[in-house]
């Protein structure tokens, strides 16, 4: 396999000078967060030892939003100073005109993958990209606040808004004033869609737009979960949550300001550094839903490297995706950034289960994950997404009650789709 021969050539110094006689000079971008840049060059670094390329990193806003619009307009151009693109699992349907079809390059490894991960990836039967890690984010709280207090950890969002409420006012009294109960992602961009999604599918109110198509989400199900949501604002969370990222809300955590947050495993491992006050002292389990007899949800995430077709070096950067999205490279993610591998195998793998022993309990998040709805809206998605988001934001912010929002919602949602999405 192609990974296996770029492991090699980093100790075959005749075909290294060989290699570099001939390299190409590639592009890729990366908005990741965390240390996730520092990563990526670890990598990069492999790469270019074994086959002689180089790679410059051209970062990108952390935001996926501001990350798409800005592929977006590159892509229209036929920009050729970009030769790899990080890609979010929502975004194949939408871009795969402009990306190189990677079937035939990644037939020895798509086996290895899980095959809806896979299937994500594939548009119009076309691979659009390789997956470097899956995602789905889970309730991380403190351990060590919760058994001061006799709590268990919450399996519904009124128990965690109670429990939140009960540790943030006592830790209060004893000195802890900027504590807070709940953090999580209020920002109005993709992330709020994560989130929101997460709250109305698991209070039973649907996904949105549904796999057929129909719009769902006006309804009193999705009414009571956002407005449960507005509630926490100001009392549990605190009323800049509606400006958070992932960033920000980690690093509210992070700090020792919170009992609960909302976020991806990313967060886990840095969490637990040797900076971090929180270290040692908190865990992970499945989102709350809405009561004991409903099913949690989690927004199905990832990551996945995509070739531009406008490339001027098209072999040697479909080397590169490959290799970012080996067994190898994602073994390393696993270990030290916590990302959830696409490749199934490594859930067995011992090294991974020692280094970060909550991949293998993520099954379970896993296993609840919802996918947004890009598949049905296609290449509507990111309208439709910044549709509800807003409605979602408005909503918190206080700007209109949920029910008349939701309602105002499905009626642009109805012109958006038109005749049909």
């Amino acid at each position: 396999m192609l990974h296996s021969a770029l492991r090699a050539g980093l100790f075959a110094g005749a075909a290294f000078c060989a290699s570099a006689a001939m390299a190409a000079e590639l592009a890729i971008v990366s908005g990741d967060t965390g240390n996730g840049l520092a990563f990526l060059q670890s990598q990069l670094d492999k790469f270019e030892a074994a086959t002689g390329n180089t790679v410059k990193i051209v970062p990108m806003p952390s935001s996926t939003s501001d990350q798409f619009g800005q592929y977006r307009l590159w892509l229209a151009a036929g920009n050729a100073d970009i030769d790899v693109y990080q890609t979010d699992v929502i975004w194949a349907p939408q871009l795969s005109d402009q990306f190189l079809d990677l079937t035939e390059a990644a037939k020895d490894v798509i086996k290895d993958h899980f095959p809806s991960i896979i299937e994500s990836q594939t548009a119009n039967g076309k691979l659009v990209a390789i997956p470097a890690f899956t995602d789905a984010p889970a309730l991380f709280y403190r351990k060590d606040l919760l058994e001061k207090y006799g709590k268990p950890v919450p399996k519904t969002w009124d128990e965690m808004a109670a429990t939140a409420k009960e540790i943030q006012d006592k830790e209060r009294e004893a000195g802890a004033k900027d504590l807070w109960g709940l953090v999580f992602q209020g920002n109005a961009y993709e992330g709020l869609t994560c989130n929101a999604l997460e709250w109305v599918k698991s209070f039973g109110g649907g996904q949105i737009v549904e796999a057929n198509g129909d719009i769902s989400i006006n309804n009193e199900h999705a009414a009571k979960a956002l407005d449960t949501v507005k509630g926490w604002v100001g009392t549990i969370s605190p009323p800049g949550v509606l400006a958070y990222q992932e960033e920000e809300a980690r690093g509210v955590w992070q700090t020792g300001n919170a009992v609960f947050m909302r976020n991806w495993p990313y967060a886990y491992a840095l969490g637990n550094g040797d900076d971090s006050a929180v270290k040692d002292k908190f865990g992970v389990s499945p989102l709350p839903a809405a009561t004991a007899d409903d099913k949690p949800a989690a927004t199905l995430g990832g990551w996945n490297f995509a070739v531009s077709k406008y490339s001027r070096h098209p072999e040697e950067a479909i080397k590169l995706a490959l290799f970012l999205g080996s067994t190898e490279s994602q073994k390393d993610r696993a270990i030290n950034q916590t990302n959830l591998p696409s490749i199934i195998s490594l859930y067995d793998d011992p090294d991974v289960a020692k280094a970060a022993p909550i991949i293998p309990q993520w099954k379970e998040v896993f296993m609840n994950a919802v996918p947004r709805p890009s598949a049905p809206t296609k290449v509507k998605y990111n309208e439709v997404s910044s549709l509800f988001w807003s409605a979602v934001h408005d909503t918190l912010s206080g700007n209109g009650t949920a029910a008349d929002n939701l309602e105002l919602l499905e009626a642009k949602l109805t012109e958006l789709k038109g005749s049909g999405w």
